[in-house]
């Protein structure tokens, strides 16, 4: 039996901004991101012209790839924005990873090292791993000779929601702890967090990638089932008896061949 229309409601009024599937579709708004990015970034005069959510190539650039929002800047320059509850990983070597997939996918064959995109990495999480009590770290290359920075387009930004300087940029991140947004600031985030929560329109669009959320982790669980009784030798008729799909088998020995 589904969910009636008012416990839809009741369980998108529950989820905050730093939510996955919330962050998810806040993200498809240009508007948000790009107050996001000029406040986090510091650039009143940054401007977004796109953005690619997971939800819209959750498979462009890999499945073991984050893209809560890829953001095309103006300048032409990339920004990926993650967010982070789960402080399980290894997040600078997590953010290394995004950034060099991200820079092979979109670099076309022939092209010359001086055209290698320029790329920010956004990383927002619930937590202040890098334990500065700082709200915002900017990781560069660094000369450890002479301290000079080396700018190779790459760039990497760690925000936290838990430590508080008194910045716009610790007001931003204040909001997205919360399931009521009402900021002046913020007035695209504000918008558009209440438009989610308080519409059938959006509700349904919260619905909807939640939804896939759902459909995904019950794929790979299905798929870790698959990978073990292959392991044990059914054979593939035995497994697709199970009710296993065709495409989760598929996927199941493509994982297998990747531990050999």
């Amino acid at each position: 039996m589904g969910l009636t229309e008012q416990q839809k409601k009741e369980k998108v009024r529950g989820l905050r901004p730093i939510d996955d599937v919330f962050f998810e579709v806040l993200a498809q708004n240009v508007e948000v991101c790009q107050e996001m990015l000029r406040t986090i970034m510091e650039d009143e005069n940054l401007i977004v012209t796109s953005v690619v959510t997971q939800s819209d190539e959750r498979n462009l650039y890999g499945r073991s790839v984050r893209l809560d929002a890829l953001c095309v800047l103006g300048s032409g320059a990339k920004v990926n924005i993650e967010v982070q509850r789960s402080d399980n990983d290894n997040h600078l070597k997590r953010a290394r990873f995004n950034a060099s997939s991200i820079t092979v996918k979109d670099s076309e064959p022939g092209t010359t090292f001086e055209d290698v995109l320029e790329l920010y990495i956004v990383y927002i999480s619930e937590f202040d791993f890098l334990k500065g009590n700082k709200t915002i770290y900017h990781v560069e290359k660094v000369l450890r000779e002479t301290g000079e920075i080396i700018d190779d387009g790459l760039h990497e930004i760690f925000v936290n929601t838990v430590v508080d300087d008194g910045t716009d940029i610790a007001e931003l991140m204040s909001c997205f702890t919360k399931k009521e947004v009402k900021n002046s600031k913020f007035p695209a985030l504000s918008s558009e967090v209440k438009r989610l929560k308080e519409t059938e329109g959006g509700v349904r669009i919260v619905c909807e990638v939640m939804q896939k959320y759902i459909d995904i982790e019950v794929k790979k669980n299905n798929v870790e089932k698959i990978v073990k009784m292959i392991k044990k030798g059914y054979s593939k008729e035995d497994i697709l008896d199970l009710d296993y799909t065709e495409d989760e088998y598929t996927e199941a020995e493509s994982d297998l061949l990747q531990l050999i």
